[in-house]
């Protein structure tokens, strides 16, 4: 069944290779987008297969070698052959299992990112300040751009709340894990005492939405003006250039006073509104199946508990897979990539569990 697939994958890669050299193809910009994209998307499990077809035949033309009369060198070196391609082939048809699994249709977008201060006040909007730097690091470790869309400070410099867009190929696919409750254990600078505080910040990852895919339409909104405010709630400006948005029908709301303009925080709080409406409708519709959907790296409910940073041990564990890790300063410093890794095995391991069931 696999190899079935894969021939169909093989001979639709190669038909979109003969479409992209068609003219008409190349003069209709949407079509050549499409084929791009879906050939672009084909490309990794095509070459594995074309690699696999390959250590394929040569592994039974090593076979055929052992029935012929070879001296003992000749015979010692066909055996050796015949073990390397076996498990060169084993390695390709469990990267080709995995290369095959169902894609997440958003894992390739940009992402739009939410992170609140929650439980403990000025040390939770500390924590979230953290939080964010250690995303922009890691972004930065991607070759990804970020770009604040909103930010709400208070007044020792942290965020009760901070909106950022994440700009990048595969950016939803490496951040979408990281929805949930961050927990922090540390001694915070407001505590005089040293004593050791646990304070809690949510963090929300949405895929950026097109228009075309959640529409909404004038009538459905609100649309007020404001003047800028920085920490404490002091204006910071003179003009209304700050836009909130409320969608009527579903009572969300969008904020956006970073921009220089009021047209550009309009355009950047619509970007929000359509991520937070396809998030609720997402949600909605997961919650259908929730009974039999057992996720081993969680739903992405703001609510659930997904890690703690304990700082005094220097220690950070992902509770989802129990994932614990004792180098806490390489990770608020971007480092992220084992614990992407990890919750991406752990996905793929679920993905593969329940194909094997179906």
């Amino acid at each position: 069944m696999m190899l079935d697939r894969l021939q169909a994958l093989a001979d639709r890669y190669e038909k979109l290779s003969e479409l992209l050299c068609d003219p008409d193809v190349a003069n209709d910009s949407r079509k050549l987008r499409d084929y791009s994209k879906e050939q672009s998307d084909l490309q990794e499990p095509y070459n594995a297969f074309m690699e696999y077809k390959e250590t394929s035949a040569q592994y039974e033309e090593a076979k055929l070698m052992q029935n012929e009369k070879l001296d003992d060198e000749m015979r010692e070196m066909v055996k050796m052959e015949l073990e390397e391609l076996g498990e060169r082939k084993t390695q390709l048809e469990e990267q080709i299992r995995l290369l095959l699994l169902p894609k997440d249709p958003n894992d390739d977008k940009n992402v739009i990112v939410e992170v609140r201060g929650a439980a403990g006040g000025d040390e939770a909007a500390l924590f979230a300040s953290d939080l964010y730097r250690m995303y922009t690091k890691f972004a930065d470790s991607q070759g990804w751009r970020t770009e604040v869309l909103d930010v709400s400070e208070n007044d020792l410099g942290g965020y009760k709340e901070i909106i950022f867009m994440v700009v990048g190929k595969g950016a939803y696919s490496k951040l979408k894990f990281e929805s949930g409750a961050h927990r922090v254990q540390r001694i915070p600078v407001t505590e005089s005492g040293g004593r050791i505080h646990t304070s809690t910040s949510t963090v929300a990852v949405m895929p950026e939405v097109e228009e075309v895919e959640v529409e909404i339409l004038d009538k459905d909104i609100r649309i007020d003006t404001f003047c800028s405010s920085g920490a404490g709630g002091q204006s910071v400006n003179t003009t209304k250039s700050a836009v909130r948005v409320l969608h009527v029908p579903t009572g969300i709301m969008a904020t956006c006073q970073d921009g220089k303009s009021q047209n550009e925080n309009k355009a950047k709080a619509l970007q929000v509104l359509r991520a937070r409406i396809a998030d609720i409708q997402r949600q909605e519709e997961e919650a259908k199946y929730a009974g039999e959907r057992k996720s081993k790296v969680g739903t992405g409910d703001r609510s659930e508990r997904i890690r703690t940073y304990n700082f005094p041990q220097s220690r950070v564990t992902d509770h989802r897979i129990g994932l614990t890790m004792h180098k806490l300063d390489q990770i608020m410093n971007g480092d992220m990539g084992e614990i992407v890794s990890s919750l991406t095995i752990a996905e793929q391991a679920e993905l593969l569990e329940k194909e094997n069931m179906a």
